[in-house]
């Protein structure tokens, strides 16, 4: 199972069984909570950049709980922020709760610097990206290098350590390679794929003293560019132990938290995207994609039911002020009718997704 359509970057999607703490995927679950947010969203497409350049639904709920979270930007000051060749300064955090979620601290910086072009938007995957370039402000492909022409950031990543296959070593070494051209730039840097599931069906499989070396030695030093570096994006969702470990380890912290989410339900994703705000930084959503992983990984077939998925989303998204990016997921194993393209045409999914990103960007 291969992501169709980007040469040099195929990602395979996988079902790896493990149990659940709790995977709601009904508004009647008891487990995890669902938390009611009021937020304002506002953004504009920016200015093009490359790696080296320089320069609302009605969401579900299902418990008492209600969080107020208050962004220490104004949708104001979001619509007024352009983009430019130069890097934007480095953002403190700050969140504002009711004391009911005292314990789950969002994640609020004090500007859109972590909105990529200012537009949250995004693809996993390059093919689909002449469909949804005017109404993307980043995408990426697995790879170190990916190059597209047009303004979407292009987000380069280190996918494992370059020991699970000949991709794998060849991305590592693309990726050495980056590092030591002295004018590569990225605004952004991606850490390591599923590294908390084996290796083999899609993920890097590594240990947490390797994802520590290799960080430091290999996505660490961007910082010192001014890149903002994202956190390896888990396999196991809210069951994850490996980021935890990881974070006590590493000297140089991640900017982004990055995160998986295969749902099919609202009450999943709020859960998943309440786990990860614990972690106090902003959240890319990586990837997701419509999938029952209640007992199994099974990806939403029902064509209805993914477009449902894909609008209530992809506002939510919009509308959740601790998200500052997300990327619809293309990679095969997600079933027939989950996919962005039909032959050389965006699908039904594909256009559902477009459509419900063009109400914003």
């Amino acid at each position: 199972m291969i992501l169709a359509g980007n040469v040099g970057a195929n990602h395979i999607k996988r079902h790896h069984p493990f149990q659940s703490q709790c995977r709601p995927r009904l508004p009647s679950t008891k487990c995890g909570g669902t938390s009611t947010v009021h937020t304002t969203s506002s953004s504009h497409a920016g200015a093009s950049s490359t790696i080296h350049s320089k320069p609302t639904s009605t969401l579900v709920t299902s418990t008492t709980e209600t969080v107020h979270t208050t962004s220490s930007y104004s949708a104001a000051t979001l619509a007024h922020t352009t983009s430019s060749t130069t890097k934007a300064s480095g953002s403190s955090i700050h969140a504002s709760a009711s004391a009911s979620a005292a314990a789950t601290p969002s994640a609020q910086p004090q500007s859109a610097s972590f909105i990529p072009n200012s537009v949250k938007a995004g693809i996993a995957g390059g093919d689909s990206y002449s469909f949804m370039e005017n109404h993307i402000g980043w995408w990426y492909d697995w790879s170190p290098t990916p190059s597209k022409p047009g303004s979407p950031i292009a987000v380069p990543m280190l996918w494992g350590n370059g020991t699970v296959d000949s991709q794998d070593a060849s991305r590592l070494a693309a990726f050495e390679k980056l590092l030591k051209d002295p004018s590569a730039d990225p605004r952004f840097v991606l850490g390591f794929e599923e590294p908390d599931c084996p290796s083999g069906s899609g993920s890097a499989g590594m240990t947490v003293e390797d994802g520590v070396q290799k960080w430091e030695s290999l996505i660490a030093p961007f910082k010192a560019k001014g890149t903002k570096l994202v956190s390896p994006g888990m396999c196991k969702q809210i069951d994850e132990t490996w980021l935890a470990q990881f974070q006590n380890l590493i000297t140089t912290p991640w900017d982004i938290t990055a995160v998986h989410i295969n749902k099919n339900s609202l009450d999943g994703v709020k859960a998943d995207i309440k786990h990860y705000m614990t972690y106090g930084k902003p959240i890319w959503v990586t990837e997701f994609a419509c999938v029952d992983d209640y007992e199994k990984f099974e990806p939403c077939t029902n064509q209805d039911e993914i477009n449902g998925f894909i609008n209530n989303i992809v506002d939510y998204f919009e509308g959740e002020d601790g998200v500052f990016a997300y990327a619809y997921s293309n990679g095969l194993g997600l079933g027939d009718a989950w996919p962005l393209m039909d032959g050389d045409s965006l699908s039904e999914s594909g256009r559902t997704y477009l459509a419900a990103i063009s109400k914003y960007h």
